[in-house]
């Protein structure tokens, strides 16, 4: 019995109820003593309150000021002092004067004695304090007593002596004891319920007997070589030991999961949840033969019984299963490789991706140097073993803190017997599997490979990048956490991944020639310098696509009578090709511009063009074929398609023309997208041009439209490439371009910046070409029209009001110039046009002298014989005016003469030219 007692009490249930029931009694003590604190401050607080009410009542008692006025206060004030003190169960009741000397008590050898400390009622205020000292301790209060006029010319002190308050709290006592040995009676009854409890759990074992007893669990549990899973009758795992999880590749997270959560095959899930008993049940589980007992566990406390699973592999197969999982990871790690390099054609990219994939699973740092050539995406020039130096393009490795020279170095293999120089001697892998004894990488940088050596760095594998037999660079494969050096096996292994990563670094290096030369093409083909006008404030963004460059272009064309024309196309496809067909059809544009023609008939113009140069392609690549000798059709295939791809048919274009004078923008699009129209006062429009089909296409005429814009109007035209991507839809696209266009005040360059960071991907599929126009008008006072009558004597007034408006302009040396010109254009107009007449003088840049009419009559430029009479006007037009020419309206033609404003230029005649005589001159 006596033993059994030490065994609890050295249980662990023993300690937990010892602990307990201190903790309970601790507990319990603080409360009680709380309590008797409480209790004591609450009687105090309550004879405080009583003792002042009781003094201020007293105080303001109807006559008190006469009776202590009176010739025998206390005669007057004793009884009634008594009367109150009685009635208020107070301790005493002292009347005094203003000196503190008392008329009553309720002892009466104190009359007559001064009361301690009443200076605070003598000044007006009255108190109550805690009084310790003679006659005895109290609780009291001191209030003054006032006369009618508000002066203080008594005190009446009230209080409760001390040891009556202690009294009141002892008698508190009795129920504080009792309610607190209750509490400490419960809560040790609770602490040995809880005792008893856990001592049938633990089965009365001791802290030391239970931590020695899960040392041993833990440690047979997990150092056994065999698995062991424990499976709940809900089909639940409850426990998986080390070997189990690594058997049966079980997630970290496996416990608590349900047996068909956990990730296995279908038979391995199948034999642990059917519950069925098994002895050294054979079981291939992955690639793991493994040997399976199932065994059930009895209930215990009530609880649902399960099941012990325990598996075990056999030497034998665990031997092959090493090889075939190494074989196994080196297949999947070259798949990855197959999968993971070269998902982009840039350089750098797929060298670092050759560097991420083979770490940390073959190497612990990958190294990646590329000869210059190679990074430009040029051709590298030399044989294998001349190269000498080379550029680190990537590095990666299980640490950020390594020793190696950083990206961007340029790494140099002066010692020839080093791994890195000897494989692009021997171009084929070297493998240096102890660096300690690399003598020659050790002697390439002493102070470098010493740090190295130190950090850990003890094996390397060096692959020369080869593809077509040229080298392009130099991949390098460290250990350093990994214990086991490279092998034989693991040096076959990296070439192998090696040769696949120069193929891809190698489509890479041709994929960026290709596009530098694409877009160095496309950049010389686009306009890198608009032209000198008034009409618009432009400016212009090009970004060519990352993943090949396409053909979008855009231009700003001067035209006569201080119009500008606004153009952006789009090529369909990408590289080389696309930008010499956007140079094609942005010097088509430039010509057909010369002409003057309205942007409809200027587009069909384009598309006849287009469809002609298609056909005569199409026409040579068909008679290339026909004309093969024996092989023609071999040769058929390939060049057929490369006649094919220099087709233009798939262009887009938008030709847009406006004149600052009217306000006036006219335009029409061959299946390009519309602009974004911004108003003076800030609202974006997106107008709706007639639907064209794109260039090339034929069969459908082209439609215009004209706006009438404000000054300061936006014009914003675009390519599709800037409004929608693979992971955006053209009509989203156009809402974010009318978001970063509707933030008011922005220039245009601001404008442009603002856009491009809006609506940039960051690798754009596709070329972005964007042109922003502010609209500017020609100021009225720079304007002069005249409208002509049908008759000769008009010229004459002609030329001489608009000798005049020069004048005013302050261009009189370009006067004699423009009265000729007017002279010719409005005599021929009136002799060979049709009425309406009308003249426009124009000061922009230049003088522009325009005589429009309603005739189509075109007038041409001709030398007139020595026995002519006439036809010598249009040729002194074109020697007097800087340019000249003719654009056809709607209703009729504009005969235009531009003229320097300045009179330097200007031809000077042998002697002056009689002007009334030149108007008899014929074209």
């Amino acid at each position: 019995m006596s033993a059994r007692l030490s065994r609890t009490a050295h249980s662990v249930a023993g300690q937990v109820f010892a602990l307990q029931a201190v903790i309970v009694l601790l507990l319990i003590t603080a409360a009680a003593l709380a309590l008797v604190f409480q209790a004591r401050y609450d009687i105090q607080r309550d004879a405080r309150n009583r003792s002042l009410a009781a003094a201020e009542a007293f105080a303001h008692a109807p006559g008190l000021p006469e009776a202590l006025m009176s010739r025998d206060p206390t005669a007057a004030l004793q009884p009634l002092a008594e009367a109150a003190r009685r009635a208020s169960g107070l301790d005493f009741i002292a009347v005094m004067d203003i000196h503190g000397v008392r008329y009553t008590d309720s002892r009466p050898e104190l009359i007559g004695r001064p009361a301690s400390d009443v200076s605070r009622a003598v000044a007006g205020e009255s108190f109550t304090e805690v009084f310790e000292g003679q006659p005895s301790d109290a609780v009291r209060a001191v209030v003054p007593v006032r006369n009618a006029d508000g002066v203080v010319i008594g005190l009446v002190g009230t209080g409760i002596e001390v040891e009556n308050v202690s009294h009141a709290v002892e008698g508190q006592l009795p129920l504080l004891v009792g309610a607190t040995a209750g509490g400490l009676l419960l809560g040790t009854a609770g602490a040995a319920l809880v005792s008893r409890r856990l001592l049938h759990q633990t089965r009365g074992l001791g802290a030391a007997e239970m931590i020695r007893m899960n040392e041993h669990h833990e440690a047979v549990l997990h150092a056994v070589r065999e698995g062991v899973l424990i499976i709940g009758n809900d089909q639940r795992l409850i426990l998986a030991n080390d070997e189990a999880r690594r058997l049966l590749d079980l997630p970290q997270d496996a416990e608590e999961r349900a047996v068909g959560d956990l990730g296995l095959d279908p038979r391995t899930t199948e034999l642990l949840a059917s519950g069925r008993v098994v002895t050294d049940h054979v079981h291939l589980a992955g690639d793991r033969l493994l040997a399976v007992n199932v065994r059930p566990t009895m209930a215990y406390a009530g609880r649902p019984a399960g099941r012990v699973v325990t598996l075990r592999d056999t030497t034998e197969l665990a031997s092959l299963t090493g090889r075939a999982e190494v074989a196994r990871s080196r297949l999947q790690l070259l798949y990855d490789a197959g999968v993971r390099i070269g998902t982009t054609l840039d350089v750098v990219r797929t060298a670092e991706e050759l560097s991420e994939v083979a770490v940390p699973r073959f190497a612990d740092f990958v190294t990646v140097e590329l000869l210059e050539p190679v990074l430009r995406g040029d051709e590298p020039s030399g044989v294998t073993g001349v190269y000498t130096e080379m550029r680190r393009a990537a590095i990666t490795g299980v640490r950020t803190d390594s020793p190696l020279q950083p990206v961007g170095d340029l790494i140099r293999f002066a010692v020839p017997t080093a791994p890195m120089a000897a494989a692009l001697d021997e171009g084929h892998a070297v493998l240096a599997a102890d660096l300690n004894a690399a003598m020659g990488w050790r002697a390439q940088d002493s102070e470098g490979t010493r740090v190295a050596l130190e950090y850990g760095l003890h094996s390397l594998i060096s692959v020369p990048l080869q593809a077509r037999g040229v080298v392009l660079g130099m991949a390098n494969f460290w250990r350093a956490d990994t214990p086991e050096p490279f092998d034989g096996e693991d040096l076959s292994f990296a070439e192998e991944l090696g040769a696949r990563a120069a193929v891809s670094i190698d489509n890479a290096r041709r994929f960026t020639r290709e596009h530098a030369t694409a877009v160095t093409l496309q950049r010389r083909l686009l306009p890198r310098v608009l032209p000198e006008q008034s009409a618009v404030d432009v400016v212009f963004r090009y970004l060519p696509a990352k993943a090949g460059v396409g053909g979008d272009w855009f231009d700003v064309i001067q035209l006569p009578g201080a119009r500008v024309a606004l153009v952006v196309g789009d090529v369909v496809g990408h590289g080389v090709h696309a930008a010499a067909t956007m140079g094609r059809l942005r010097t088509a544009v430039h010509n057909f511009a010369t002409l003057d023609l309205p942007p409809d008939e200027l587009l069909g113009h384009l598309d006849e063009l287009i469809s002609r140069i298609d056909q005569d392609e199409a026409g040579a690549g068909r008679g290339g074929i026909a004309d093969g000798s024996g092989a023609g059709g071999e040769h058929a295939g390939p060049d057929g398609a490369a006649e094919r791809a220099s087709a233009v048919t798939g262009a887009t274009c938008l030709y847009a023309v406006y004149d600052p004078a009217s306000g006036r923008c006219r335009m029409a699009s061959a299946g390009h997208p519309g602009p974004a129209l911004i108003r003076p006062g800030g609202r974006v429009e997106f107008p709706e041009l007639p639907a064209g089909l794109p260039l090339g296409v034929g069969g459908m005429p082209f439609e215009a439209v004209e706006f009438q814009l404000a000054e300061g109007s936006r014009l914003v035209l675009f390519t599709d490439g800037l409004v929608e991507d693979r992971g955006r839809d053209f009509d989203t696209g156009l809402q974010l371009l009318a978001d970063a266009l509707s933030r008011p005040g922005r220039s245009p360059d601001q404008a442009a910046s603002d856009i491009l960071a809006t609506m940039l991907f960051p690798v754009p599929s596709d070329d972005i070409a964007l042109l922003i126009a502010d609209t500017r008008r020609l100021a009225v006072d720079r304007i002069a029209e005249w409208e002509v009558p049908g008759e000769h004597a008009a010229v004459s007034r002609v030329r001489n009001a608009g000798s005049a408006q020069l004048v005013e302009w302050g261009l009189a040396d370009i006067a004699f110039a423009a009265e000729l010109i007017l002279s010719e254009l409005v005599t021929n107009a009136i002799r060979y046009g049709s009425a309406p007449v009308r003249v426009r003088l124009l000061r922009d840049r230049s003088l522009i002298c325009e005589v429009s009419d309603s005739s189509s009559t075109s007038p041409h430029l001709r030398y007139a014989a020595t026995t002519d009479e006439g036809g010598r006007g249009l040729f002194l037009v074109a020697q007097y005016a800087e340019r000249w020419g003719t654009r056809y309206t709607d209703r009729g033609k504009v005969i235009w003469a531009e003229l320097p404003l300045t009179g330097g230029a200007e031809p000077q005649p042998p002697a002056p030219l009689d002007l009334d005589a030149l108007e008899d001159m014929a074209w």
